[in-house]
């Protein structure tokens, strides 16, 4: 992984990398793919200031997930920027299927962390999302209660997709291997919506 210092420490807010919908996921060995929950997508920042939860329109949502936040101050850093999916958990803090946070203060949530932008002053969105993957599964070896890694996997296809569909999920999104984090619509994130 590249190393270098982090213009976003002085950003509030950083707005999301968004993905392109598409049919099917790609089947090639060029994406890496995860399981899109029901969610809320959450930028979730800790830094010198605090922490803050952002959606992904930069409203504050800090107050009402207070139990990420406690989970956000056990992180062995100085400081980070986690994207990730907030989603409502049940009481064995397994995701609940169709099931969204609706925004009151709760602590039946998690945030499914996917990926990392910045990490003790260093700016990771140049760097490839297999590099950010693998800071991210460092910093989550031991994850506190309600933030979990959002495990992707090499292969898919249409089969997948309708299994996921199955399953109660939204669909797959796929990265492609190799690629930066940039906000705004990128052509190397595909969201393809599931199959019933």
């Amino acid at each position: 992984m590249l190393s270098r210092p982090s213009p976003v420490i002085d950003l509030e807010f950083i707005k999301p990398c968004l993905p392109c919908v598409t049919m099917f996921p790609p089947s090639d060995d060029a994406w890496l793919h995860e399981i899109k929950h029901p969610r809320q997508r959450l930028i979730a920042r800790r830094d010198g200031q605090g922490i803050r939860l952002f959606t992904e329109w930069g409203e504050d949502w800090t107050s009402r997930f207070p139990f990420v936040v406690e989970s956000m101050t056990l992180l062995p850093v100085k400081s980070c920027i986690i994207d990730g999916d907030l989603v409502r958990c049940d009481e064995h803090r397994n995701p609940r299927v169709g099931s969204l946070p609706d925004g009151r203060s709760e602590t039946g949530a998690s945030l499914y962390a996917f990926d990392l932008l910045e990490v003790n002053g260093f700016d990771l969105r140049p760097d490839s999302i297999e590099d950010r993957k693998r800071a991210l599964t460092r910093l989550l070896r031991k994850p506190p209660g309600a933030i979990r890694l959002s495990e992707p996997f090499a292969r898919c296809g249409e089969p997948m997709l309708r299994q996921v569909g199955r399953m109660g999920f939204d669909g797959i999104i796929s990265k492609r291997r190799g690629s930066r984090y940039i906000s705004g619509r990128s052509p190397d994130w595909l969201f393809s919506r599931k199959i019933d």
